[in-house]
């Protein structure tokens, strides 16, 4: 008992915040999740105190206030604001559109079976989709021969040279050599992944017929390999003589590399291979399955970089393969692996099987309802319709029927036939489908367009960053108005701002120079030479060196002049001299000539103070008007759960 009062201790101690009010301005809340979320976002180097919580809580409750008195205003209303949000929205829904625990599960799948390479061999009897019926319990009678042909301990390599139907049964004997994760359809692969090493499977269905699969090896996956090839490629119709004499050709060539040739040159001179030789016969990044068996072998079999292969025969010539890089499987399932595979599914077909799971979400996310109309009223309606023909007069359904409904949205029948009048100009669409079979493509589509125009309602991650970026265009739209427009506007305003506070605005000790910046030591070199020959003609010699030098003059202060005001020799500044030069880390010089000496502090002018006036000016006009919503919005912090935030 008490175990159990512990834990629910426990529990109820590590949910008590949840949901809970930290501050309100008005009627508005800001919760203890969402102030920890924002704060965790934007201070993640930093280290959370009691301070540093109370400061950010001041700077998220100004930013609430102005978002609301943007929402006051209608601001989101505006045609510019409306229009960036959709583009916004669009830019980032498709990341939101698939079903990331399904994808994560198959990405993890494919890392443990991206791990080991399969040998495999097959029994293949065609059975495609629009066979007869006949046909089907024929090609399904005949596999059925070969499954307990095997049963009986018959040799699976004579089961297949008899009963297989595969046209290359004859030269490769069943056997499909190696292959790795992505190289077959997910269906097959997870087949041949779950059979044990050295047994069979039993009778599974692809869409072009009956398989039985045999795993005949397992060996650690190879990964991938970058190489480059010569291929002295056969004269067409070649007979042994013409085969000889290019076989030493390619001894000759194969010689000259070992001998210290360059071989790319000779890539670019003797390589028979179109799509290569201009690149000195660089390949594109392979694994296996894409090339034919002994090329694979030959590339893999190289042990390191840089390697070359003796002359290796295949039915186009001889190709002498070098080994640029090897890239071995990663091992480790990071975040990186993880999104790459991620990637990966989703360009491969098997993504489909995600697709199918996110479906079933979204139908119950949306509350999704099909009218299921009896009979076949739905597809005579339809086929009438198609052929512009009036539906019969009891047909029992018209355009306004609801098909699919949702909470939001009805979609009739009359939507459907607008769909199906759609499909005459994509026959590949409807070709070989059952009527339920392009209702139910329908269906999908329909669920997938409604859940992604309501993402907003079922996705809080997607709903939080399109609130953030709608808030931050708010933003941007209410301090143009309100204060970055107004101070630029109030010329008298900003003069008397300057007037009221000119004790803020004083120069610190300094000088009268010109600061150099150039791109480096040498430039800042010959820069300063011509420089101290001639100083008047700075700007010229500037411009001579566009690409290489930029200069800014004025008055500046000590501590804004490259070497903090310090001279060459290492005195103070004095006119008509150089500071000591600064070097960046990338390697750029910066140093200043000085013109004239401001040993003591002095006032501002109003033109000379003009920017750094603007700033505070917006600074005051914007604190004055968070002083006026806070009235419009009375602000409170709940010091209570200020406390509990996580130090």
């Amino acid at each position: 008992m008490k175990n159990v009062v512990l834990i629910l201790i426990l529990f109820f101690s590590s949910n008590t915040f949840f949901g809970q009010t930290l501050a309100q301005f008005g009627n508005h809340i800001i919760t203890r999740e969402e102030f920890l979320t924002a704060y965790r976002k934007n201070n993640s180097h930093v280290k959370a105190t009691a301070k540093s919580y109370r400061e950010y809580l001041n700077l998220y409750i100004r930013y609430r206030l102005k978002v609301q008195a943007a929402n006051d205003l209608k601001l989101d209303t505006l045609p510019g604001q409306i229009t960036e949000l959709l583009n916004f929205k669009s830019q980032i829904v498709d990341q939101y559109m698939n079903d990331e625990t399904s994808l994560n599960q198959m990405a993890k799948e494919a890392f443990y079976r991206s791990q080991h390479d399969l040998r495999l061999s097959y029994i293949y009897v065609a059975s495609p989709r629009n066979s007869s019926p006949t046909d089907t319990t024929k090609a399904w009678g005949k596999i059925q021969q070969a499954y307990q042909a095997l049963k009986k301990g018959e040799n699976f390599g004579d089961v297949t040279m008899r009963f297989s139907e595969d046209p290359f049964v004859k030269n490769n004997q069943g056997d499909l050599g190696f292959i790795t994760v992505f190289d077959l359809p997910y269906s097959i692969e997870t087949v041949a992944y779950k059979t044990a090493l050295g047994k069979y499977s039993t009778v599974f269905k692809t869409p072009g017929g009956y398989v039985i699969l045999k795993k005949t090896a397992e060996r650690p996956a190879l990964g991938r390999i970058h190489a480059a090839q010569i291929l002295i490629a056969f004269p067409f119709q070649a007979n042994d003589a013409a085969k000889k004499e290019t076989l030493q050709r390619a001894d000759s060539i194969f010689r000259a590399i070992r001998n210290g040739s360059d071989f790319a040159t000779l890539a670019k001179k003797f390589s028979g291979d179109n799509l290569s030789y201009q690149l000195g016969g660089s390949l594109p990044e392979f694994g296996i399955g894409k090339y034919e068996k002994g090329f694979e072998e030959t590339a893999f079999n190289l042990k390191n970089d840089g390697d070359i292969s003796e002359p290796y025969a295949s039915s186009f010539g001889y190709h002498i393969i070098k080994r640029v890089t090897r890239i071995p499987v990663p091992s480790k399932l990071d975040q990186k692996t993880l999104n790459d595979l991620k990637e990966k599914i989703k360009k491969d077909p098997r993504i489909a099987i995600s697709r199918d799971q996110m479906l079933q979400t979204i139908l119950r996310k949306t509350k999704f309802n099909q009218n299921l109309l009896p009979d076949n009223r739905l597809w005579d309606y339809t086929d009438s319709l198609l052929k512009n023909k009036k539906p019969a007069s009891n047909a029992g359904i018209n355009d306004a029927t609801v098909l699919f409904q949702f909470p939001e949205k009805k979609y009739t029948v009359g939507d459907w036939i607008i769909y199906r009048k759609s499909l005459r100009t994509s026959p590949n669409l409807t070709n070989g489908k059952t009527n339920s079979e392009i209702l139910d493509g329908y269906r999908q589509a329909v669920v997938f367009e409604y859940y992604k125009q309501h993402l907003e309602q079922y996705n809080a991650a997607y709903a939080s960053q399109v609130n953030e970026f709608r808030d931050g265009n708010l933003l941007f739209e209410i301090m143009q108005r309100q204060i970055w427009n107004r101070s630029s506007a109030d010329s008298a305003g900003l003069e008397k701002y300057y007037e009221t506070h000119k004790e803020k605005y004083w120069w610190k000790p300094g000088a009268e120079a010109v600061i150099f910046n150039a791109l480096n030591l040498s430039s800042a070199d010959k820069l300063s030479i011509d420089i101290k020959n001639n100083f008047h003609n700075w700007r010229m010699e500037v411009d001579s060196l566009a690409s290489q030098v930029q200069a800014d003059s004025g008055r500046f202060e000590l501590n804004q002049i490259p070497g903090n005001g310090k001279t060459l020799a290492g005195s103070k500044i004095t006119p008509y001299s150089f500071s000591t030069s600064q070097e960046s880390k990338n390697k750029s010089v910066q140093f200043a000539y000085i013109i004239r000496e401001y040993p003591s502090p002095s006032p501002r002018s109003f033109a000379e103070a003009r920017s750094m006036a603007i700033n505070d000016y917006q600074n005051d006009l914007e604190n004055k008007w968070i002083e006026e919503l806070k009235k419009k919005y009375p602000v409170s912090i709940n010091e209570n759960i200020l406390k509990t935030l996580p130090k």
